[in-house]
């Protein structure tokens, strides 16, 4: 679903992404900048590192699962009064750092500090979820390429759902970096630190 393509930096006079990428092939890296010509078309466009991704739509699994999330940790937010969730929206942690989480949750403040006029967020929420798409090249993005920039950029949490396999790898913050601290299965309990006394069966997030 997502094709990571080579790129690089001249002037840009079309608006459709196939013109868009032509010329940027001779191009070193891309920028925020560069997403704002590119048309709304229903596809995901990221930039990680200056490289350039398209996500085309996901499996009807893939978006049942980013809503169960959402709809879990919305009602614990609304009970607790701690934070907002996120769905979809755009995260810029710089120019060449412009990516779309499938899901995020921040404290209330952190949300106040982060959210810019246009609705996007600048800066690290406490929780990323991104939900596995099919494919090497996917899986590389999720597991490795999105996981270094988290890591990086001071996201305390993040979690990887595979809703084929019915699992959720757990990343925490440890001495400055995220590390894998667990990998739930359909039986287990979702809970965080982040998160006091939320608890959700893994089985309902992905039902």
């Amino acid at each position: 679903m997502t094709q990571a393509i080579a790129t690089p930096e001249a002037s840009i006079t079309s608006i459709t992404p196939e013109a868009l990428i032509s010329q940027r092939e001779a191009q070193l890296l891309w920028t925020s900048a560069d997403l704002e010509l590119l048309p709304d078309n229903n596809n995901r466009y990221e930039i990680i590192d200056g490289e350039f991704y398209v996500t085309r739509a996901p499996h009807n699994k893939h978006q049942d699962t980013c809503g169960n999330f959402c709809y879990e940790l919305k009602a614990w937010s609304k009970l607790t009064g701690l934070g907002y969730t996120v769905i979809g929206a755009g995260l810029i942690f710089g120019d060449n750092d412009d990516v779309i989480p499938d899901v995020m949750w921040m404290t209330k403040e952190k949300y106040a500090a982060l959210i810019d006029d246009t609705g996007h967020f600048r800066g690290a929420p406490d929780l990323v979820i991104e939900v596995l798409s099919a494919g090497t090249e996917n899986e590389k993005r999720d597991r490795e390429v999105k996981l270094k920039l988290y890591s990086s950029r001071g996201v305390l949490e993040y979690w990887i759902a595979d809703w084929r396999t019915k699992q959720i790898q757990v990343y925490r913050r440890e001495n400055g970096i995220l590390k894998l601290a667990m990998t739930l299965f359909a039986s287990d309990t979702l809970t965080s630190p982040l998160l006091p006394d939320f608890a959700c069966l893994i089985s309902q997030i992905f039902e």
